[in-house]
């Protein structure tokens, strides 16, 4: 082996140890809050508050504690049906403006994707008071609806949808359409099919998105009837804001359906990143 290719190969397995730990170092970093909850949920107060004291034995009393002494279990259904109504209707409606947006022929349909493109740039905060607005006049505030109906546009959805189908074999669409299929026939026999991988994904990081909702539920909503889970833990934080352990317990409940959802799904997650190129 020549002196170059020794070196060349020593450059490399240098880079690649570096980025290694580099990955590691993130990794690590990522992980540590979570352990830190998961651990944290199984001990006592005492053993939160004071661990440089001889710990004591697990317990599962944190979480018989959460679902006895507060209603957390509506909180979980609030934010499961909310959530889940929010990605089923985004998902339908996008992927039908997402369709027309890539292969229908109109006026100002560029102008119309640079248009909810630009929403994008657009942070919640900024159009949180007028979005109330249009929810109090609507008479939705404090309701499901109020809740729901807001967040089911979004930009990003469209967006990815988009590209999708414009990277599709129009050869599929064309064959359908010369055998007398109508756009909303193609739609719904041809293109939905094929956008399987791509809606999964969509659906992954909209019911999560939502499941995570923290300002627009608090903002909306006063009836605890109505509290999703993220509120629910935040009111709960400032309940029982010396005894972590239930605060804990409750945040690795509340982890619980978001780390399940990506272990399914992590393999249509990057499917989908990969197949949806920029086009």
């Amino acid at each position: 082996m020549s002196t170059t290719d020794t070196r060349a190969r020593t450059r490399f397995t240098g880079r690649t140890a570096g980025l290694m730990a580099v990955g590691l170092v993130l990794a690590l970093l990522t992980i540590a809050p979570l352990a830190v909850m998961i651990l944290g949920a199984f001990k006592t107060e005492t053993d939160v508050v004071a661990p440089e004291l001889l710990p004591t034995a697990p317990t599962t009393d944190n979480f018989f504690y959460v679902f006895t002494e507060v209603p957390f279990a509506r909180y979980l259904l609030n934010s499961f049906v909310v959530s889940a109504v929010i990605t089923v209707v985004a998902l339908w409606f996008h992927s039908m403006a997402a369709y027309a947006l890539a292969r229908l022929r109109f006026r100002g349909r560029e102008a119309l994707f640079m248009i909810i493109f630009s929403t994008m740039l657009v942070s919640l905060p900024v159009v949180m008071v007028p979005t109330f607005v249009v929810v109090r006049t609507l008479g939705l505030v404090d309701s499901y609806g109020g809740l729901i109906i807001p967040a089911i546009f979004n930009a990003f959805g469209i967006f990815l949808l988009r590209q999708f189908y414009i990277a599709l074999p129009r050869e599929l669409e064309e064959a359908a359409l010369l055998d007398g299929a109508s756009y909303w026939r193609v739609y719904w026999n041809v293109v939905l099919p094929l956008s399987r991988p791509i809606l999964s994904a969509l659906s992954v990081f909209f019911f999560l998105a939502n499941w995570n909702a923290f300002l627009w539920p608090l903002t909306i909503t006063s009836s605890p009837t109505l509290r999703t889970v993220q509120v629910g833990i935040a009111g709960f934080q400032q309940q029982y804001a010396g005894n972590w352990n239930y605060v804990l317990a409750a945040s690795t409940v509340a982890a619980l359906p978001m780390l399940a959802i990506f272990v399914f799904f992590q393999r249509q997650i990057v499917e989908s990143i990969k197949t949806a190129g920029f086009r």
